[in-house]
């Protein structure tokens, strides 16, 4: 089904660790839009999705969010390589090398667990991709949010990259809702039956 190349879909070559930066970072891979719950959302709505073309993009689309909670999970790498524990202390990270140490733990930056009730699987073409949609735009906004916040080159071009991919996305499941709400029939029941 797959090809793994070993290799990132963006380099990441960080030269400054800090914890402080991870932190926020976090919340890309397990935070309420991160990479994980989007790459979940899309390879499980893709089971009741009715046209074969969408079901393929949203398997590329959750295939590639794999990809990305890659990058931001070596961008989290780099930047905790080397802490000392004064760092991990006046970073509040602390708490965090507790249970985990220096490895990577998908949570939000606020430090809660990820969790699948941050994304939705309806059943229902244009719900989901109604959710889609909004997912991607979210994402953006906090990749947008990480960039107000982070002047470091190693670390902004990344997440730059990121930031354009969800772009991307949320352009090819606004084709995808479209040709959904194109095709309309027995297949999107509700939206076709009203009254029911």
């Amino acid at each position: 089904m797959w090809v793994y190349q070993k290799k990132l879909q963006y380099p990441v070559n960080i030269k400054q660790s800090n914890p402080a930066i991870a932190k926020l970072i976090m919340s890309q891979l397990g935070g309420p839009h991160g990479e994980k719950g989007a790459a979940d959302r899309y390879l499980q709505q893709r089971y009741s999705m009715p046209y074969a073309s969408v079901v393929g993009m949203l398997t590329d689309i959750g295939t590639e969010e794999f990809a990305h909670q890659e990058i931001v999970s070596s961008i989290i790498t780099q930047l905790m390589r080397n802490v000392s524990i004064s760092e991990l202390e006046e970073s509040g990270m602390d708490a965090y090398f507790i249970d985990h140490t220096t490895s990577v733990y998908p949570q939000s930056a606020g430090g809660v667990p990820f969790s699948a009730n941050s994304y939705a699987v309806a059943g229902d073409a244009i719900a989901d991709l109604s959710e889609d949609l909004a997912a991607e735009q979210k994402a953006r906004a906090t990749y947008e949010n990480l960039l107000r916040l982070i002047d470091d080159p190693d670390i902004r071009e990344p997440l730059k990259f990121l930031r354009q991919r969800e772009i991307v996305h949320y352009q090819r499941f606004g084709e995808g809702l479209r040709l959904t709400t194109d095709r309309l029939n027995s297949k999107n029941f509700y939206a076709c039956n009203p009254s029911f």
